[in-house]
């Protein structure tokens, strides 16, 4: 192992050098190259500064500042370990179909264009580090005002090489879902499901906030909140466009399909508070739209602009019946409804594909030997694999880093905010 180390490293140093090793069957396209260069900085911004303004606007003005840097902490270590290990992990040969041959530890050993691409190899796991960046990201909604920093760095970093490079690999680099008819355009499965259902289980695991359920832990700013709904929408440009891996008419479709869908469901989301409560509000505006657009991710670049707005719909309606259900029937504090959004999201859009794959609904139509029930059947079992593996291995993960590292702060600090308790004048502590 430390050999392959020590060789990524040298190959990593001289770039040149490496790539010329591996030549590819198809020469790089300039404006391919360009859109996924264009799209990894979108789906950057998403993360720094679209998703920390969205949850630090969500929070207690007491804890915002803990939540910034939990997701830039979160994102850079996730970004560093995809170098070291995650990337081949998950996008390494696929000879077994659980996981990636360790082709390119540290990057090394790059080919000079991506198998079946027209882009460089470093441009495509450069587009990639960024989803690997904002999925645990996405994940600190869970837990804001009650877990330590400490431990939510190192259960991320561990969580990215446990639960998201594997699951990647089975979808997106050529394993066994994949090989099994698995289609998930930009991750609603890898992405929205893993997510999802890890902060819901950590959300178990750490308990509820004091006061919950309250008046007294509304959120703070909703106009960040809206800004940064607004920072992720633009940015989701990038997060789907840029999965279709090229500047083509799939690209078009994806992000025009996002547009569509995100408006929708922004929009019915204010229809029903108008119902509900009697006035739309601009936090349940960013999460409508926030619904809509992991409802869609999946789907963006298969489905027409019609079944987009199908998506929009019922992903307000299917999430916010979650966010009641979860938080008010159930009582799990899943601090800012991370797994009734994007989980939920993630998974509706998963299944709805097999439907709106149709040619029929104005899909591209289905791979030969499949049709609707089998479709069905392949996205079902991948989001009942993924779910059911994250779960598991968050658990794990979670409950062993605990060990060494406590999951939640003193009862005296989480009144006093983590800002003061955690990241005030002591901000360089571990803890």
């Amino acid at each position: 192992m430390l050999r392959k180390l020590a060789i990524g490293a040298a190959l990593a140093a001289l770039p040149c050098a490496a790539f010329a090793q591996a030549p590819a069957a198809l020469p790089a396209d300039s404006g391919d190259t360009a859109w996924l260069l264009v799209s990894a900085a979108l789906v950057l911004l998403m993360t720094l500064p679209g998703l920390a303004l969205f949850y630090g606007g969500l929070v207690r003005a007491k804890n915002m500042l803990s939540v910034l840097l939990q997701i830039g902490a979160v994102a850079s270590v996730a970004s560093l370990l995809w170098i070291v290990a995650g990337y081949t992990l998950a996008f390494g040969d696929a000879t077994g179909g659980w996981i990636g041959g360790g082709r390119a530890w540290m990057l090394g050993g790059l080919a000079a264009v991506r198998e079946g691409l027209t882009v460089p190899e470093n441009t495509f796991a450069m587009f990639q580090l960024t989803f690997a960046a904002i999925t645990p990201a996405l994940m600190v909604g869970a837990w804001v005002d009650r877990a330590r920093f400490g431990w939510v760095v190192t259960f991320c970093a561990l969580w990215s090489l446990l639960v998201y490079a594997p699951v990647a690999h089975w979808v997106w680099g050529g394993g066994w879902l994949a090989r099994a008819g698995t289609l998930d355009f930009a991750g609603g499965i890898v992405v929205h499901t893993t997510a999802g259902v890890s902060a819901l289980v950590v959300a178990l695991l750490l308990g509820k906030r004091q006061g919950f359920p309250g008046p007294a832990l509304l959120p703070h700013a909703p106009g960040l909140t809206m800004l940064g709904a607004m920072l992720l929408w633009v940015g989701w440009f990038g997060f789907n466009g840029g999965s279709a891996l090229a500047a083509n008419a799939g690209a078009g479709a994806a992000i025009l399909n996002t547009h569509v869908a995100a408006s929708t469901a922004a929009l019915v989301w204010l229809a029903i508070e108008r119902v509900t409560f009697g006035k739309p509000t601009t936090v349940g505006f960013a999460t409508g739209a926030i619904a809509g657009l992991a409802t869609v991710t999946p789907c963006a670049g298969y489905v027409s602009p019609g079944a987009a707005i199908a998506l929009g719909a019922l992903a307000a309606v299917l999430c916010y019946v979650a966010i009641q259900l979860i938080k008010n029937r159930l009582r799990i504090d899943d601090s800012l409804d991370v797994f009734a959004v994007h989980g939920v999201g993630g998974m509706l859009g998963s299944l709805l594909l097999a439907l709106f794959l149709s040619p029929a609904l104005g899909g591209v139509g289905y791979a030969e030997g499949m049709g609707m029930v089998a479709m069905l059947g392949a996205q079902a079992l991948a989001v009942a694999a993924v779910a059911v593996y994250s779960a598991i291995a968050t658990a794990i993960a979670a409950l062993a880093v605990s060990v060494v590292l406590p999951m939640r702060v003193s009862e005296d600090d989480e009144r006093q905010g983590l800002d003061i308790a955690s990241h005030g004048e002591r901000g360089w502590e571990f803890d």
